[in-house]
């Protein structure tokens, strides 16, 4: 059968590992991106100030706070995701159209959220935790006070922070949200998860639809690393920006919110109205540039490590075929 095949298990493997890689190399970007779309009282500013804040604050450790956690959540929701897509193309007879990449790409996503959601709801909360994250109360409280910008943001943990679970890792994590909020708490943001597949779906039907052009124009020949670097920046680069206002309201829905007047399961359009309300348009991309310099940078080097990775393991898979039928 087309969907169970070793072609399906490399793309697999090297999706995941790929990942896991551009992850473990760009993860503070990471850091800094999830405390932007979360804390409400800290403005936006260049991601490398505030990155160089988190390290003043809370050393080294607060900028890979999750690491492990997440590079084992990512290995696992990238392995299913390109073993689908690439098993769904087979099964569609490899008949390779932009179009077809887009709704196969959505049905792939789709697949790996209803597997992998609970995986990222406990993420978000894991690398929050022992973070000093302020919420909307502590933005208000602290501009009347007379301390500076960095004082009031980093004054401790009193009334206004927000108490971060303290979850030891994913296994416990998953118990303590199923004990304390019930099964529907493990799919907390999966409605913006859903709707969220057009983000990957976007980025690798541009990423396919460019590679096949690259190939074209240089008569077949395999992108080099710098192409598909490029490639792979301006296809996820294109999806972010269209989808970011989904990705902020799924953070704040998965790591959870204290907005007034508003239930802690509220749905993605309320929340999306809330936050126009209280901040405008643009308070929908709050965090954007160092959403964009984090996924663009690491989809790019995902690429990279993936085509890579692919390549040897095929090659290895080829050499091994012909051995045997030299034997026999």
């Amino acid at each position: 059968m087309e969907l169970f095949s070793y072609s399906n298990l490399v793309h697999a493997i090297a999706g995941g590992s790929g990942s896991a890689v551009a992850m473990s190399a760009l993860y503070p970007l990471d850091t800094v991106r999830t405390r932007l779309q979360l804390e409400e009282g800290r403005t936006s500013k260049n991601t490398f100030i505030q990155m160089a804040e988190i390290y003043k604050h809370e050393g080294i450790g607060g900028l890979y706070r999750g690491l492990l956690p997440v590079i084992e959540s990512l290995y696992c929701s990238n392995f299913v995701y390109f073993y689908t897509f690439h098993g769904l193309r087979r099964v569609a007879n490899e008949d390779k159209a932009a179009v077809k990449d887009l709704l196969l790409a959505m049905l792939a996503g789709s697949v790996n959220v209803m597997m992998t959601n609970p995986l990222w709801v406990v993420n978000t909360r894991l690398k929050m935790q022992g973070a000093k994250v302020t919420t909307a109360s502590t933005s208000t409280s602290s501009t009347s006070s007379q301390a500076s910008p960095s004082h009031r943001h980093y004054k401790g943990m009193l009334d206004g922070l927000l108490k971060v679970r303290r979850e030891e890792g994913i296994t416990d994590g998953l118990l303590k949200v199923r004990r304390e909020e019930g099964i529907t708490g493990l799919w907390s943001g999966a409605a913006s998860s859903l709707v969220l597949t057009i983000n990957p779906a976007i980025q690798f039907m541009v990423y396919e639809a460019m590679k096949r052009q690259a190939q074209r124009v240089s008569g077949g020949k395999q992108m080099s690393s710098l192409a598909v670097f490029g490639v792979g920046a301006t296809a996820k680069a294109l999806a972010t920006i269209l989808t970011y206002p989904i990705q902020l309201v799924q953070a704040k829905q998965r790591h959870g919110h204290n907005y007034e007047g508003l239930p802690q399961k509220a749905g993605l359009i309320s929340i999306m109205f809330y936050i126009i309300r209280r901040h405008g348009f643009w308070g929908l991309f709050k965090g954007l540039e160092a959403k964009l310099l984090q996924t663009v940078l690491t989809a790019a080097l995902m690429f990279v490590c993936y085509e890579k990775i692919a390549a040897v393991v095929f090659a290895v898979l080829v050499g091994r075929k012909k051995d045997m039928m030299v034997k026999h």
